[in-house]
């Protein structure tokens, strides 16, 4: 049996080393947890131009992970900005992973997304966000997660709690988007998970997975789970 394929939408780097001129680039814990399982990594460079290859380049793909990075233009979401602490917000990310997103869903492609994967998903399928949390609680913090019991991802963990989750996040669900449900909280009631009600396996976790999963069975079950769905 193949090793599934697992694309990874990548970020423009403007600051490069050990490159000549600007690059595309993932982070690597993304990429080493999703070999651990027994994925094959790739990047899809956030090009505007592939924008209508995508459907040809994703059936390609057995699965997708859509990582974290900057904040989400709230246009998207029907808003104007509301905050100061908006921060990376880039059109060519913005529209290559909500693109990516919708046709995965579509497509019944298994994804999993984190932190502003999280995000994307959501807003891409009606829902919107709240601008920033106000607090510091979520950033940068390890914390537990509640989880709905017989969910997709309780069952990926292999728990009802996630035990140590690493929070980077200043933004978070607001309205959740259309066909799909809460299904990890916080303690203080700040949305960390939500999952999809009709896809075969579309998760996405508002917490950093890749940060501690070489360590944390917990986090990397998440990775292991997507790839036994992709093959």
């Amino acid at each position: 049996m193949k090793n599934p394929v697992v694309l990874i939408v990548g970020r423009e780097i403007t600051e490069p080393t050990s490159v000549r001129g600007p690059t595309f680039g993932i982070g690597r814990t993304y990429a080493h947890a999703i070999t651990r399982a027994g994925g094959i990594p790739i990047i899809l460079p956030p090009i505007i131009d592939l924008h209508d290859q995508l459907e040809t380049l994703l059936s390609r793909c057995d699965a997708i992970v859509l990582h974290g990075g900057g904040d989400i233009d709230p246009k998207h979401y029907g808003q104007s900005p509301t905050t100061s602490a908006l921060y990376g917000i880039n059109a060519n990310h913005d529209e290559i992973e909500i693109a990516v997103a919708r046709h995965a869903l579509a497509e019944d492609i298994p994804m999993l997304a984190i932190c502003r994967g999280l995000q994307v998903v959501n807003v891409a399928h009606g829902g919107s966000l709240i601008q920033d949390l106000g607090t510091e609680d979520h950033r940068q913090k390890y914390h537990s997660v509640d989880l709905i019991p017989d969910s997709k991802l309780a069952r990926a963990v292999g728990a009802s709690r996630a035990e140590a989750c690493h929070s980077f996040h200043h933004q978070a669900v607001d309205v959740v988007g259309h066909g799909f449900v809460v299904v990890g909280t916080a303690s203080d009631g700040t949305i960390e998970a939500i999952e999809s009600t009709t896809a075969t396996w579309c998760v996405a976790v508002q917490w950093h997975p890749e940060d501690s999963a070489a360590t944390d069975q917990q986090q990397q079950n998440i990775f292991d789970t997507l790839i036994k769905v992709s093959k």
